[in-house]
C-alpha cells in the first residue's frame, strides 16, 4: 500500500506541473507555431536528425500526421529533409539554424517568465525550491 503522504505529494506535484506548463506555454505564442510543430521541432533540435517514422513515434502520432507537420516546418525554413546515403527511399529530417534559434528564443522567453516570478520569493524560499528542483530532476531520470 502506498504511503498517503506520497500519494498527496504526487498529486500536488502533478497539478503544479500542469499549471506551470500552461503558464509557460503562453510564452510559446510568440513563436507563431502551433504546439505540435514546436514539439516536433524540439525533438529534432535536442535529439538530432530523425527519420519521419522515428519522429512520429517520438511525438506519438501517425506518419501522415507527422508528414503534414514536417511539411509546414520545411515550408517555414525550420527543418530540412535530406536523403539517407545508400537508401533513396529514406529521408532524415533535421532542424535548420533558423529552427534551432527559434526554439532557443522560446526557451529564453519561458526562463525569463519564470525568473520574474522567482524574484518575488524570499532567498530562503529560492534555496528550498532549488533543492526541490534537484529532487524532481532525480525522480524523472
Amino acid at each position: 500500500m502506498t504511503d498517503p503522504n506520497v500519494q498527496e505529494i504526487a498529486a500536488r506535484l502533478h497539478a503544479a506541473s500542469i499549471k506551470l506548463l500552461r503558464l509557460l506555454r503562453r510564452e510559446d505564442d510568440a513563436s507563431g507555431l502551433s504546439a505540435p510543430r514546436l514539439s516536433a521541432l524540439s525533438v529534432l533540435v535536442f535529439g538530432g536528425p530523425l527519420s519521419l517514422a522515428k519522429l512520429a513515434a517520438a511525438e506519438q502520432v501517425r506518419a501522415p500526421t507527422m508528414s503534414r507537420l514536417v511539411e509546414g516546418l520545411v515550408r517555414d525554413g525550420l527543418v530540412t529533409r535530406e536523403p539517407v546515403p545508400g537508401n533513396r527511399r529514406m529521408v532524415r529530417i533535421m532542424a535548420t539554424e533558423t529552427g534551432r534559434q527559434l526554439l532557443e528564443e522560446g526557451r529564453s522567453r519561458r526562463v525569463r517568465a519564470l525568473v520574474e516570478r522567482l524574484q518575488d520569493l524570499a532567498a530562503s524560499e529560492r534555496r528550498a525550491l532549488a533543492r526541490g528542483v534537484e529532487i524532481v530532476e532525480r525522480v524523472v531520470r
